[in-house]
């Protein structure tokens, strides 16, 4: 049998809008969780007293969160459907987890925004829904979940839609292409199995929606090699093995290869993918590679690798578009957080906010703005503080994407419009 494609799949949402249980229950009704493994949850469930937490004790498997009853960290689920093998991402809700957020979304083909009819839009919707925007995900569901809550409500489910459709607007979607499912998760209307509490629904159930409006986005095989490097491990009797996955291009075994920052050239004697020999890896690979001629200091997390004749960006300095997410005061020029950039974390100095921007709109705004806080927009000029491989958003949007974190948290997010080279 053929290979189905595969697509990387986002919930996101306000917490407790029930993205957890709208997954769990995709999981459980599309027959992709074992009835043994809901057996159990459910059991455990009573015993801590949350019997309607079960779908969502599916992706929450962190001890501590089942008893917090949040999701921390993010959930990696198979859901198999007629068409595509989906890899669901359940990014977490709470506001400091929105770095998880981040990482998820920058792996994510497409987004299932989650809003519940009882409460209506909220600021997560919101900042997801930035996020998702920045981060460059254009295909999304919108899933109106708890409507059992509001007794099916078609009224509702309307204020609602509006409402979203108003957010999805002004941040930039087009509106038309975006479908609003009624669901509840909890009772499982309208994920997998059509539901006959609300007649005034003519659409297909969220699982079908799935199918018939994501599209595989083409694999940029064409595109010359670049593979940020994930770990790298010393193996006996093997060597250095670095992992990561192929964003763009094609890795064959035997090629020559480029390491930026270093620029160390270096041959692959080998690789694998879940521990099968390989003889060529294409972008969403995830692969270890075997390398010939290099030591443990020319290789490193963070690092990029790439074509010889075509090498990784080497940034001395670089533009970019930020969304500031949240800072306890303001951001002026001479901020010197670190740059989450695809594997790689490095120090950078804002040197000049060049101009500040409507967050909803994209107009430049022209008062103070030599300041910018929670909410903000704008374009920045960064200085790395050691060499770090980034690429400009129309060249590779792969490689261009970066979260800002300091003092524990994720204080912006933004995107790579234009290199200076080091080299």
């Amino acid at each position: 049998m053929a290979e189905k494609p595969h697509l990387n799949i986002i919930t996101e949402g306000h917490v407790d809008h029930g993205k957890s249980t709208l997954l769990g229950r995709l999981l459980f009704d599309s027959g992709s969780l074992p009835e043994q493994e809901l057996r159990k949850l459910k059991d455990l469930a009573k015993e801590l007293k949350k019997e309607t937490f079960e779908f969502a004790f599916v992706m929450d498997k962190l001890k501590e969160e089942r008893e917090r009853g949040v999701t921390i960290d993010l959930m990696y689920k198979p859901i198999i459907t007629d068409k595509y093998y989906y890899t669901a991402i359940d990014c977490p809700g709470h506001r400091d987890f929105v770095k998880n957020m981040i990482t998820g979304a920058s792996q994510a083909d497409a987004a299932i925004l989650v809003v519940s009819c009882k409460d209506g839009v909220q600021e997560q919707t919101k900042e997801h829904l930035y996020l998702s925007k920045v981060l460059g995900i254009n295909q999304m569901i919108v899933a109106v979940n708890k409507m059992d809550e509001v007794n099916y409500d078609q009224g509702k489910f309307n204020e609602v839609k509006e409402q979203v459709t108003k957010l999805l607007t002004s941040i930039g979607y087009k509106v038309d292409q975006i479908p609003f499912v009624p669901v509840s998760a909890y009772v499982g209307d309208n994920v997998v199995k059509k539901s006959t509490n609300m007649p005034w629904y003519s659409g297909e159930p969220l699982l079908k929606i799935m199918d018939s409006t994501i599209q595989v986005p083409e694999k940029p095989i064409n595109k010359p090699l670049r593979l940020p490097v994930q770990d790298v491990y010393s193996i006996t009797g093997v060597g250095l093995v670095p992992v990561g996955r192929v964003e763009t291009g094609v890795l064959k075994a035997g090629q020559k290869i480029v390491i930026e920052p270093s620029g160390t050239v270096a041959e692959v004697k080998s690789m694998e993918m879940h521990h099968k020999p390989l003889e060529k890896a294409e972008p969403g690979d995830n692969i270890g590679f075997n390398l010939k001629g290099v030591s443990k200091k020319d290789v490193r997390k963070g690092d990029v690798v790439g074509d010889p004749a075509n090498p990784p960006t080497v940034a001395k300095e670089f533009t970019a578009q930020i969304i500031v997410l949240q800072h306890p005061t303001v951001i002026t020029k001479g901020y010197t957080p670190v740059f989450h950039i695809h594997t790689a974390h490095v120090a950078g100095r804002i040197t000049e906010i060049v101009k500040k921007l409507d967050p909803k709109t994209g107009a430049e705004i022209t008062e103070n703005k030599e300041t910018l806080k929670t909410g903000d927009a704008a374009v920045v000029k960064v200085q790395p503080l050691q060499p770090v491989a980034i690429e400009k958003q129309a060249d590779f949007p792969e490689l261009a994407k970066f979260a800002i974190r300091d003092m524990g948290k994720t204080v912006a997010a933004g995107i790579c419009t234009d290199v200076v080279k080091a080299k």
